[in-house]
């Protein structure tokens, strides 16, 4: 759970970077009177626009789909690590079962079979290195896959919408904003539709 929350946290940040490289050369902003944002510019005003990426996060099926996709790797990594630590621990148990109860016929014996645990207890320390190092190249994998997709679609969309900038909210790191500037839905939208239409 720690692990996906910090692939949406990562994935979150790549997609605001994402959003201003989208971004034409800005215009000098002119200031508005009454303090109302709108959503095409003054006379030499920029336009602006912004994308609610924890909507965008939850709702974009590519997303949605890496996401559920580490999600099932990363239990399947558990249940893995769960199966053969439960399988260490019983031979663990075992062997102080027999040690106790001096069933092992010589010394040699029973070094031979703590050095087995041992071995196994090793064993169990590198699979456990492997796969965190598996997901962590899927995570960074998959955040790359979904900048690059949600970076060429701002481009096209832009193409057509012409915005000077085209900011990202994250949580509240945008105090005010007119609702008329929110285009997560469009995006949302034409993101979902690409991808529906490239599956």
């Amino acid at each position: 759970m720690k692990r996906n929350k910090l692939f949406t946290i990562a994935a979150a940040f790549i997609t605001a970077l994402t959003f201003t490289q989208c971004a034409k050369e800005a215009q000098p902003v002119q200031a508005v009177a009454d303090n109302t944002a709108v959503a095409a510019p003054a006379q030499g005003g920029l336009k602006i626009a912004y994308v609610d990426i924890d909507s965008l996060l939850s709702n974009y099926k590519l997303s949605v789909k890496l996401n559920n996709d580490m999600l099932r790797k990363t239990e399947n990594a558990q249940l893995t690590l769960g199966e053969k630590a439960k399988s260490i621990q019983a031979d663990m148990a075992d062997f102080q079962k027999k040690l106790e109860n001096n069933v092992f016929a010589t010394r040699e014996r029973a070094e031979s079979e703590q050095a087995r645990i041992v071995k196994r207890q090793e064993e169990y320390a590198r699979l456990e290195q492997r796969l965190a190092g598996e997901l962590a190249a899927e995570e960074q994998k998959n955040s790359i896959a979904l900048r690059d997709s949600i970076n060429n679609f701002m481009k096209e969309y832009n193409a057509t919408h012409g915005y000077d900038i085209i900011l990202s909210r994250m949580g509240e790191n945008i105090l005010f904003a007119n609702e008329a500037l929110d285009i997560t839905k469009e995006v949302i939208d034409g993101l979902n539709n690409r991808y529906k239409d490239a599956e």
